[in-house]
């Protein structure tokens, strides 16, 4: 009877062992079918969608680059509450320093006739520039001239009068020669002088000495001598029409 009951026992728990290794490997290979199931489905898209081409942008990239603009023209007609027309204007402005291919072939051109005339108004201004330097450099010589002429100017001057201050030293000297000569003699000498020169001494003579002399003179030369010597006195004297 133990016999019996010890075999029926090892009987069946060699039964489970077996059903345990029975499940173990029908386990293992169900899940590693399960596994090859899902790999399969995930690398193998479903039907009728698209298979990006190599290279081509995310989608999710594409979405929120094209978001981004539609979102800025969006709200600048839409509810107001985006970017300003400042705002635009600076993100173009960046794009554009950032990019010069964006511009068109008209800006591109206005450019360079900008970059054109910029060059031809500091080409000007150095030829301007130039011509104040010569004209400056000029004027310096002219002044200087100027300033040559008024010394040479004042040296003529001088020079007059040092000759008058000593033409008149002569003069004074032959009229105290003729005053304290005696009337006769001195008119004989005042018949055969020229007529410059006797009106130069009679004008410089006292009156008190020039009348006698006169009185002794050729009555023709005398009342020529006289007519001159009028004459002369109502001319004015030099420097004195200006002053």
């Amino acid at each position: 009877m133990v016999i019996f009951f010890c075999t029926l026992t090892l009987t069946v728990r060699v039964g489970d062992i077996w059903d345990g290794f029975d499940s173990f490997f029908n386990g293992t290979v169900s899940v590693s079918s399960t596994e090859a199931i899902a790999q399969t489905a995930a690398q193998t898209p479903p039907t009728g969608a698209s298979v990006p081409a190599p290279g081509a942008v995310p989608s999710e990239l594409q979405v929120n680059d094209g978001g981004d603009a539609d979102t800025g023209g969006g709200t600048s007609g839409g509810s107001g509450g985006g970017m300003s027309e400042e705002d635009r204007a600076a993100v173009a402005a960046r794009m554009l320093a950032d990019d010069p291919t964006l511009l068109t072939q008209s800006e591109i051109d206005l450019l360079q006739k900008l970059a054109e005339r910029r060059v031809e108004i500091d080409s000007r201004g150095r030829e301007l520039e130039t011509r104040e330097a010569l004209l400056a450099a000029a004027e310096s010589r002219i002044d200087q001239k100027i300033s040559d002429f008024k010394a040479l100017q004042a040296t003529i001057e001088s020079l007059i009068k040092t000759y008058d201050d000593q033409q008149d030293a002569k003069l004074m000297s032959l009229v105290k020669i003729y005053e304290s000569m005696k009337p006769k003699d001195a008119a004989l000498i005042f018949e055969d002088l020229e007529m410059d020169v006797l009106l130069q001494v009679a004008e410089r003579m006292k009156e008190r000495s020039l009348a006698p002399i006169m009185a002794k003179m050729n009555p023709v030369r005398a009342r020529e001598v006289t007519v001159e010597l009028n004459a002369l006195r109502k001319l004015p004297e030099p420097g004195a029409v200006g002053g």
